[in-house]
């Protein structure tokens, strides 16, 4: 008798639950298919029309999320559970959760406030929260940088939008700026003309805005002359680098001393 009443009770629960259950899965079944092709097909639209790269992966992620969240409560309302009393439960859940989760919460609405004012783009060099990198990625919390030794950095969009952001390739162009010291008894106008030589004759040093070469100092052992050429940002190190050599060998084969020890310095956003 004890069993044939655990069979009956067995019974009315597939009776009663089997065809909910069932239909759920095939709803999650179904509702995943229809989820990536919406997915899809806006990825699609997006991608044919003139959309920031940055703005793109932001707003998928969020249309995914958001059709999920749908597709539980759907799926949950399926198997019998009440679907107002779940949202109930679901807003005071939200609201505790909410508390919990400030920074979170901060984080989400930094990083809708970086999709809308654009302080940066995928494929940005940036500084900021006392890190440099180019950005990799935009997602909906957090902002992944690829640090200038290929470190991956990530920083949360809250402390990001709320924090100073120096973006080096926004403006397209960079100056980078010299500090190179020679003997006193080395002819000024000479030197100039050495270092200017350098400047002009490298072909990542733009013509517009023109380079510079002046004295910036007469400091204790050497006239210092403030060396500024420009760069398109993606040429930035390779101009520095290039220009340090050819100096020193420009200057040596004039016969221009270069006081020891000497420092050559750089701006400071390098």
């Amino acid at each position: 008798m004890e069993l044939q009443k655990w069979v009956d009770k067995g019974y009315d629960l597939i009776v009663n639950f089997g065809p909910k259950v069932l239909g759920a899965i095939a709803i999650w079944i179904i509702g995943s298919w229809v989820i990536k092709i919406l997915f899809n097909t806006t990825k699609k639209i997006l991608d044919k029309g003139d959309y920031d790269i940055s703005l793109k992966k932001f707003l998928l992620n969020l249309l995914n999320w958001a059709l999920k969240i749908v597709l539980i409560i759907v799926v949950l309302g399926t198997v019998g559970v009440e679907t107002t009393s779940f949202a109930a439960i679901i807003a005071a859940a939200g609201l505790a959760v909410g508390l919990a989760l400030q920074g979170s919460l901060a984080n989400f609405a930094g990083g809708v406030l970086i999709m809308i004012f654009k302080p940066i783009k995928i494929g940005d060099l940036i500084e900021a929260q006392g890190e440099m990198g180019v950005v990799k990625e935009i997602e909906i919390f957090t902002t992944k940088l690829t640090g200038l030794s290929n470190k991956e950095i990530i920083i949360p969009n809250g402390s990001l939008s709320n924090g100073n952001i120096i973006n080096y390739t926004s403006l397209g162009t960079r100056r980078v700026d010299f500090v190179f010291g020679v003997s006193y008894d080395a002819d000024i106008k000479a030197t100039k003309e050495v270092l200017m030589q350098q400047l002009t004759s490298h072909p990542k040093v733009l013509k517009d805005p023109a380079p510079s070469v002046t004295v910036l100092e007469l400091a204790d052992s050497s006239v210092n002359f403030a060396v500024r050429p420009w760069c398109k940002t993606e040429d930035y190190w390779t101009v520095y680098f290039d220009v340090m050599e050819s100096t020193k060998e420009a200057l040596d084969a004039a016969g221009i001393e270069i006081p020891y020890p000497h420092s050559v310095e750089i701006h400071k956003e390098g």
